[in-house]
């Protein structure tokens, strides 16, 4: 889920609280406090843990277009280093820049019933991701074979392209080697026992209703991401790995955090409303508001209604 809709969502979870909201009134930052504590892992991920980590090995292709082979082959002996040494090793996959606004894109893709991992060259990029044409090689996919078992579980297909590369986890296990994509990501920071001992810091320096709010705002976010695939390690310190997510949605699916953003909008200002002094909104407010992007998705996915949007005005 996008920053934006963590945020908003925790400034909606501080106003249940009557007291935050009527010191908001006079000028008490409770509800941003709230969304501040929301986007707060992620916060820790991207500024510290993704910074710490030391890969192992690097794929870091030199030449336009970059060898599939090369790039096969060092992801194989990686995993392949994990298996024999029965020790995690980490790869780094970095991106190839070609200009200002222009990057290669090329595509890694792990088959664990084959086993196998699959690399394939895509066209050049700008920094929004958006393809240029012309400059797709229309090469096919390379395949090379693993010699050990894998477990792979999350988006079939590693996009490698803009800014710095992803980095990928090769973790011996018993029966095979797991794979973790971005394993500086969700591990530690992305734990209810974080939020909780977090909470309680926030309580005993600022009292109970900001520690509520630090605690429950941290473990918003928390649970908002185990709806997507990744997962999180829900029990760190206790735990060591991340619970697979409910795989509900994606991170980037527009309609996951336009439905958060709208939902945390509408009960921000029914909890406004409903604590002040002089209350306006009826008590069906939150139904309706809620039911229209509902309404509005079915209403775009009907054939009927869809066809006669994409109808041109004869005027």
């Amino acid at each position: 889920m996008k920053g934006f809709a963590h945020f908003i969502s925790g400034v909606a979870l501080a106003t249940f609280f009557p007291e935050i909201v009527r010191d908001a009134a006079h000028g008490a930052i409770g509800p941003a406090l709230g969304g501040i504590a929301a986007m707060l892992p992620d916060v820790l991920d991207f500024r510290f843990a993704r910074w710490l980590e030391q890969p192992d090995r690097a794929v870091d292709p030199q030449e336009d277009p970059p060898d599939p082979e090369e790039i096969a082959q060092a992801v194989k002996e990686a995993a392949e280093q994990a298996w024999e040494q029965r020790r995690p090793t980490r790869l780094i996959l970095h991106t190839l820049r070609l200009g200002p606004d222009a990057w290669r894109r090329y595509l890694v893709r792990f088959d664990p019933e084959g086993p196998a991992v699959e690399v394939e060259i895509g066209p050049v990029v700008n920094t929004g991701g958006r393809p240029m044409p012309g400059t797709d090689p229309s090469c096919p996919p390379l395949r090379l074979p693993l010699s050990i078992p894998i477990h792979y579980d999350y988006d079939p297909t590693i996009v490698v392209d803009v800014f710095s590369g992803p980095s990928i986890a090769f973790m011996p296990e018993n029966r095979a080697v797991r794979i973790l994509f971005l394993p500086w990501h969700r591990a530690w920071s992305h734990s209810l026992v974080l939020a909780a001992l977090l909470g309680l810091a926030a309580g005993l320096l600022g009292g109970a209703r900001i520690g509520w709010i630090v605690g429950l705002g941290y473990a918003l976010h928390v649970l908002e991401d185990q709806l997507g695939w990744m997962g999180s390690n829900l029990f760190w310190p206790f735990t060591r790995h991340r619970i697979p997510g409910l795989r509900w949605m994606r991170s980037v699916d527009p309609w996951p955090n336009f439905a958060v953003a709208w939902l945390s909008l509408v009960l921000i200002l029914w909890n406004l409303d409903r604590f002040s002094a002089s209350p306006l909104l009826p008590a069906w407010f939150p139904l309706l508001a809620l039911s229209l992007p509902l309404l509005l998705r079915l209403a775009g996915r009907h054939p009927m209604l869809r066809e006669g949007w994409d109808e041109e005005d004869p005027d």
